[in-house]
């Protein structure tokens, strides 16, 4: 096997760890997925950075968490100066570019005061995440009567389906995310109950087919060194999924809910806020898990179906050969466990998500095929890749650590004791809810192998999981006077966090360190009394020097007094 070469990063939204067979799914077969993680490293413990979509691929583009980058929640823009990965590998030969998703909002306002033209090459990059873009496609174009929720959305992909004879002023939602009755009426995705009909799409046509052909496209037309970002849409709701995938599973496939009475009864007061939404109340019905979940084991299988279409190509072409693969997820589902929908708290069915990593090169031999419980987080991958172009890591901008030590077998855990997760719902329902001012609408969770603590602003007690006695995090500890040691190092964990100097970019930590000497040199002495208290090199400036009297230049005697006194 070669070096590494070129990195191929595959994310796709909102897949479960736990819905692979290689982790443990017990209905799922992923065989090309699992195959990958025969030939890498597959990561038992990699968590997100928060729990939705925008932030989170925020904090893996940028390698820093969500306090740092700023861009909180989806559609809070990154902000004009954050650098990304596209930016790091640049600067040290490899391009960088976009097959897919990344939820990125450009900071107009930013680019508009610093002079970016968003059609420049710089604006351009810095609007799209620090990509290049051979094809964006953020896979949402849903509409309402305020108009598109994304005016660029699917707007290539409605294109081809259009070319390819599905007429509709919105084929991604008639035809790829949505079902036919026998009357030709549209049974469209967003309602659940329709998440048992067969997308009306040839499953060629539909969205994971369609995106593994524009990544194999983008790699034949260019040469190495790159990255490419592949980034799939699914199996993201909605929830449809074309034949024969939308045969394959049913209700007999569906696990048992992850949940209790008890827990839903005497759930912390934020928890339960969750919990009571509209999509929490709807998972909690097995009549819609019942729906949904077939659909999205459906999705899952056609991913792992295309990975098989890819790696093919890769290996046919030789490019398997010299290019690392990195396959996640930008975060979980619930699925009705814990009595909620969606993924955006911070219980593992959503914060933990699957993280494989195929490298290429000799000295991951001793590597392949095992299974790594170091805590990783997402931020990790930025360091990961610089590590394999360059060598060397900008610790003071990049907040995660390389893991090529892992794959190498020259260390088998990262640094660091915790792994942090942020959540701001400040411009989410929950916050009026909860009646919380924007200030107080954050979370954050300190994660260790045993202890989950959750802390929310607003007063509230803490939320505590032992994760080896209650792996399924069931029971709340939070206010449990035995546990008080336990919340109390937990805390300290969060707050030795929350004082990193995570705005200190512009200087490396050599850097600081020689300035602490190297200004010396440049003639400032403070606190010296006696010119021969200080070393001689660093007061020569200052010693046997002359200079006549002010006064005298000026034709006055010394100490003679003005006219004008």
């Amino acid at each position: 096997m070669a070096s590494t070469k070129n990195i191929l990063f595959i994310m796709f939204d909102q897949l479960r760890w736990d819905y692979l067979s290689c982790y443990g799914h017990p209905y799922l077969h992923t065989p090309n997925i699992d195959q990958l993680a025969e030939r890498g490293v597959r990561f038992s413990r990699h968590y997100i950075q928060s729990p939705i979509c925008g932030s989170s691929r925020m904090s893996t583009y940028t390698g820093r968490y969500v306090h740092s980058h700023g861009a909180s929640w989806n559609n809070i823009p990154l902000k004009v100066g954050e650098l990304t990965i596209g930016d790091h590998l640049r600067s040290s030969g490899m391009g960088c570019y976009l097959v897919g998703k990344t939820h990125m909002k450009a900071d107009v306002e930013g680019m508009k005061r610093l002079g970016l033209a968003p059609d420049s090459v710089i604006g351009a990059r810095v609007a799209e995440c620090g990509f290049d873009v051979f094809e964006r496609d953020d896979g949402m174009r849903p509409e309402g009567p305020d108009g598109p929720y994304d005016e660029n959305g699917a707007l290539a992909y409605n294109d081809y389906l259009r070319e390819k004879g599905y007429d509709s002023d919105n084929p991604w939602h008639d035809f790829a995310n949505s079902g036919l009755d026998d009357e030709g009426n549209v049974l469209s995705g967003w309602f659940l109950k329709n998440s048992t009909q067969a997308a009306n799409v040839e499953e060629d046509d539909s969205e994971t087919p369609y995106l593994t052909r524009r990544a194999m496209q983008f790699m034949e037309q260019t040469d190495g060194p790159w990255c490419c970002h592949l980034s799939y849409i699914k199996p993201h709701w909605p929830y449809i999924v074309p034949e024969p995938y939308a045969s394959m599973y049913g209700p007999n496939h569906v696990p048992s809910p992850v949940r209790t009475d008890v827990e839903f009864e005497g759930a912390h007061p934020v928890l339960k806020a969750f919990m009571t939404t509209p999509v929490g109340e709807a998972f909690s019905r097995e009549d819609v898990r019942n729906a949904v979940i077939p659909a999205y084991m459906g999705l899952i299988k056609q991913i792992d179906d295309q990975m098989g279409v890819l790696f093919k190509w890769l290996t046919d072409t030789g490019r398997m050969e010299d290019t690392m693969i990195v396959l996640t997820s930008d975060h979980g589902d619930f699925l009705g466990d814990h009595w909620m929908g969606e993924k955006t708290f911070f219980h593992d069915a959503s914060t933990k998500v699957p993280l494989i990593i195929y490298d290429p090169s000799p000295q991951a031999d001793s590597t392949r095929g095992t299974v790594c419980d170091a805590l990783v987080e997402s931020i990790d991958m930025a360091a990961t890749f610089v590590d394999v172009v360059a060598g060397e890591v900008p610790d003071h901008v990049l907040e995660g650590e390389s893991l090529l030590p892992i794959l190498h077998g020259t260390a088998n855990s990262t640094r660091r004791d915790y792994a942090i997760c942020e959540y701001d719902y400040s411009g989410s329902p929950i916050a009026t809810k909860l009646q919380a001012d924007v200030r107080d609408a954050v979370m954050f969770m300190v994660a260790n192998k045993q202890w989950k603590l959750i802390h929310c602003e607003g007063g509230y007690p803490p939320i505590l999981f032992d994760l080896i006695n209650d792996p399924d995090e069931l029971v709340d500890l939070g206010q449990s006077a035995d546990h008080e040691p336990k919340i109390e190092e937990m805390y300290a964990h969060l707050f030795a966090w929350a004082r990193r100097p995570a705005q200190r970019t512009t200087r490396s930590r050599a850097q600081l360190e020689e300035m602490r000497t190297k200004s010396r040199g440049r003639g400032i002495v403070l606190g010296i009394y006696d010119e021969n208290d200080a070393p001689l090199e660093i007061t020569t400036k200052y010693r046997n020097r002359t200079a006549p009297p002010f006064a005298a230049r000026h034709g006055k005697k010394a100490g003679a007094v003005s006219d004008l006194d």
